[in-house]
């Protein structure tokens, strides 16, 4: 007779075949990590990762190896904390206490990794010019923003916008000219600002398990949550308030999916959020709309459908209010499209790239991810339904995104939303697994932050 663990509905007798898929996953990410960074340094093979000569392919930064900074002691005291007592505190905790613990290490972590730059970790990315923080500092008519916005994507535009107010529909813009206008426009202030509401993804993600009756599997993946190798990128990345949001969104959609039994209003106004948080994603990036494969995903697993055409009005009245504002997401798409074939783009091989940004993947979400895409395949049949379908759904937009090459290198911030539901398939790994698993996740990202200059 088989057994279930409290953790995971596979039956224990799998767990041989569960570790042989897990080492053979493992073993394809780190080569294939491996392949990204020497293929085009053995080769000499220029694949244009960044526009000089200090490029390390896959990762859209480069060498420069940082033994100590202010940050190193703390993230490493998280680090073993969190590795030593992470695991057992998920299980104990009651519900409302591992939410807020699972917050403030999360927040820790991102802010111990950046600090390790010293202040400029924080500060240093949103005060590149070729960020938004510049240029909302600029705009004083929303309107006229707006109204002008599509014309100066091109980069033949006598006034185009920089590089990631070009690349962004104008919601990650509006965003910092919202904390312009209240006084946190400043380099470190806006960073804080963005690094505060980054690390709530973690508690978003478990919010949304936990709504979907998948209590122990979020307390399985907390510690992998909040302490992400993907923590490199996410301090001070717009990209990582995309993944706030999303997050936030798709936890919406499960509070409506779950309460359409129970109560019709609540059904009701939780898809109205979920909708408006959505639809916000669609006027954050391009590549956001990719996020109706999840939001499937949360009716499929809560088997109700009476949020979706809620949810779905309401987002598209976002897209259309934008419109009415002046900006069309339909006019701007194949615009945007034009500029970044322009661009670097063009120098950006597939034949590298294709690989590449599932290697960048591997860095960033950590090289655990690759064991635990391999168990999720292999033991499908007999996987817990909410974790193969919010999983599955994390890598089958990675799927289409690599696949449309709209993506060709700095994936590892751009793919932020998409990590943590994909880490959701860590909780798959083999009981002995998850302690050491989550040693090398945490080790993963203290190499990256101290050894490389990451851009973000």
């Amino acid at each position: 007779m088989s057994t279930t663990s409290p953790t995971s509905t596979v039956p224990t007798r799998s767990a041989p075949s569960r570790s042989r898929a897990a080492w053979i996953g493992l073993t394809v990410s780190l080569l294939l990590m491996a392949a990204a960074v020497l293929v085009p340094l053995l080769g000499d093979w220029d694949v244009a990762a960044r526009r000089d000569d200090l490029d390390l392919p896959p990762l859209h930064g480069f060498w420069m190896p940082q033994l100590l900074g202010p940050g190193t002691v703390p993230a490493l005291l998280i680090a073993f904390l969190g590795w030593r007592f992470g695991p057992d505190l998920a299980l104990r905790l009651p519900w409302r206490r591992l939410l807020l613990a699972s917050y403030a290490v999360g927040l820790g972590w991102l802010l111990a990794l950046a600090l390790v730059d010293g202040e400029d970790g924080i500060s240093r990315v949103l005060g590149n010019p070729y960020e938004y923080l510049e240029t909302a500092r600029a705009t004083t008519d929303v309107g006229l923003m707006l109204g002008e916005y599509v014309e100066r994507i091109p980069m033949d535009s006598p006034d185009n916008w920089v590089t990631h107010v070009a690349g962004h529909p104008p919601g990650a813009l509006l965003f910092f000219v919202g904390l312009v206008r209240v006084g946190l426009g400043g380099d470190l202030a806006a960073g804080l600002v963005v690094t505060a509401i980054a690390a709530s993804t973690a508690v978003a993600v478990m919010v949304t398990l936990r709504v979907l009756g998948a209590e122990a599997h979020a307390r399985t993946a907390a510690p992998f949550l909040a302490l992400t190798p993907a923590a490199v990128f996410m301090a001070v990345s717009a990209d990582a308030l995309f993944a706030a949001v999303a997050a936030w969104g798709l936890a919406a959609l499960a509070l409506a999916a779950t309460s359409a039994s129970a109560s019709r209003g609540r059904m009701v106004a939780w898809s109205v959020v979920a909708g408006l948080l959505l639809g916000y994603c669609v006027m954050l990036s391009y590549g956001l709309p990719l996020l109706g494969v999840l939001a499937l995903a949360v009716l499929l697993v809560a088997r109700s459908w009476w949020p979706l055409p809620i949810a779905a009005v309401s987002a598209l009245a976002v897209v259309l209010a934008f419109a009415v504002g002046g900006f069309a997401w339909w006019e701007a798409y194949p615009v945007l499209t034009d500029r970044y074939w322009d661009g670097i783009a063009s120098d950006r091989p597939a034949s590298y790239w294709m690989c590449g940004n599932l290697a960048a993947l591997a860095f960033s979400a950590g090289p655990l991810l690759g064991a635990g895409l391999a168990v999720l395949l292999a033991s499908w049949r007999r996987t817990d339904r909410t974790i193969l379908l919010l999983a599955g759904a994390g890598f089958l937009t990675i799927l289409l995104a690599d696949v449309s090459q709209m993506s060709k290198s700095e994936v590892e911030r751009i793919w932020l939303p998409f990590i943590p539901w994909m880490t959701l398939s860590l909780v798959l790994l083999p009981a002995g697994w998850r302690r050491w698993g989550l040693a090398l996740q945490l080790v993963a990202a203290l190499l990256l932050q101290h050894l490389l200059y990451t851009s973000w």
